[in-house]
């Protein structure tokens, strides 16, 4: 017999979590008979903002790929909340040169039916939302690294999608355009509600941007430490609650690292 249970109703004060965007529940991933990750369990409220922070080598790339649908779980499942399939951005822009920055930013909305009439339209609105709507005509070549980074941000928007998979996306930016994007990306988070995964190995990138902060140790990666982050956004380093977050993280990190390098 069949029984009907009513949803739980939260105490009158307070507020009901945010259903998770995605979960992970015991997943491992082994590449040849080497494991990669181990028994990582792990959700993403809608609309969190989550940094997965570790060494190199550490699995988060393939943890990011296992989210996006791009790799398999060898042990485990991963679900994203309505099976959606989520936008991602790497750390190279891969913009193609001969396309201005809106045509660009068209080609997503193209793979998802958006009708020709509308696209220039909507691909010149998100470019807004990056602040590079004067930059619509111009080619990468024209474009400096953090402004391809901010195309291709506005490309993985154009896709969609409630969830964000970004791979490093800033690393390989000078650490002032790297602080500038930083500011971008919170605003933009904060004004799309989207939930972003976010992989780094820059204890003070994710200090600085993320809601929650996940500590992936080595060989095989899993989760070792979390840290909640209540500060308001935007965040400077330079601020003493900020900058004291990045410390504890990153003793936790070497402790890891020395851990590590003792086997």
């Amino acid at each position: 017999m069949s029984k009907t249970i009513a949803p739980e109703i939260p105490p009158q004060g307070m507020v009901a979590p945010a259903p998770a965007a995605v979960q992970l529940h015991e997943v491992s991933k082994s590449y040849d008979g080497r494991v990669v990750l181990q028994d990582i369990t792990l959700a993403a409220a809608t609309g969190e903002f989550v940094c997965l922070l570790g060494a190199s080598g550490c699995g988060k790339t393939t943890l990011l790929n296992l989210v996006a649908g791009l790799d398999q779980t060898t042990a485990g499942r991963v679900t994203v909340a309505g099976d959606v399939r989520p936008a991602l951005m790497f750390q190279e822009p891969a913009l193609f040169p001969w396309l201005s920055a809106a045509r660009n930013v068209e080609l997503a909305l193209r793979l998802r039916g958006v009708p020709k009439a509308l696209r220039t339209a909507q691909a010149r609105e998100l470019l807004d939302v990056v602040r590079l709507a004067d930059a619509a005509d111009k080619r990468p070549h024209e474009l400096s690294g953090g402004m391809r980074q901010r195309v291709a941000l506005a490309r993985a928007l154009a896709q969609d999608s409630p969830v964000l998979l970004m791979d490093e996306p800033f690393a390989a930016l000078d650490a002032i355009t790297r602080d500038a994007l930083h500011e971008e990306l919170v605003r933009v988070w904060q004004q799309t509600g989207r939930t972003i995964l976010f992989v780094t190995h820059n204890v003070r990138e994710a200090a600085v941007l993320a809601q929650r902060i996940v500590l992936l140790g080595s060989r095989p990666g899993r989760v070792i430490r979390e840290w909640q982050v209540d500060l308001p956004s935007p965040r400077r380093i330079e601020a003493t609650t900020t900058s004291a977050l990045a410390g504890e993280i990153t003793e936790h990190l070497r402790k890891e690292i020395a851990r590590h390098g003792d086997h």
